[in-house]
């Protein structure tokens, strides 16, 4: 064989292999999906007993869940009066919309090998188990009502401050947690006024 025979099997030898890790991918998306789907999935109506079809779907509509499990805790509470944020919570119809695009973005980080795992969002349950152990109960939150929602690398911190709380500090420490992506930072002096967050109130 002469070596340009044997160059180019090497090369069709490495695009089968491409092709089967971003295949095995896509499976490992499909199964962290899977108890989704079979929570999610509405369930079979029985003669006599369900209600309509277009009252269920309406219900489905209104009800809003964390249909992901993505993580989302309070990490302080001393303004009572403060509105908690809507979070990952959704409604059914919703989540399926957004069922593709978690897959789609998910896998965006591990194909571009700038994670080791194969879906980003699988980071999320320890980076918050981090922010709880390392930041709750610190100095920096006295005076404050925040929650955290972290969801495939991104942390949202939402909530209720004092005057002149630090929210650069706050910035600084979540973005030092191991695997935060990116940090979000949205909060109010006012918990009467405007806020820069959605509540289930303003949800659309």
């Amino acid at each position: 064989m002469s070596a340009i025979d044997d160059e180019c099997g090497q090369s069709a030898r490495r695009a089968r292999a491409a092709q089967t890790a971003r295949l095995a991918a896509a499976l490992v998306c499909v199964g962290v999906f899977a108890g989704f789907w079979a929570a999610a999935a509405p369930a079979q109506s029985q003669t006599g007993a369900s209600a309509p079809a277009s009252k269920a779907g309406n219900a489905a509509d209104v009800e809003r869940k964390n249909w992901y499990n993505d993580p989302f805790f309070a990490l302080s509470n001393a303004i009572g009066a403060c509105p908690p944020p809507l979070g990952p919570r959704m409604t059914k119809t919703e989540a399926d919309d957004d069922a593709h695009y978690r897959v789609e973005r998910g896998t965006t980080c591990w194909l571009a090998h700038k994670c080791s795992r194969p879906n980003s969002y699988l980071y999320d349950a320890d980076i918050a188990a981090a922010i709880r152990q390392q930041l709750q109960g610190d100095a920096l939150f006295a005076g404050t009502s925040i929650w955290i929602t972290v969801q495939r690398r991104f942390v949202y911190a939402e909530g209720c401050v004092g005057p002149g709380f630090d929210s650069a500090a706050l910035e600084r420490r979540l973005a030092a947690i191991p695997d935060v992506e990116q940090v979000f930072v949205r909060v109010s002096s006012d918990p009467q006024g405007a806020l820069p967050y959605k509540t289930l109130s303003t949800a659309p």
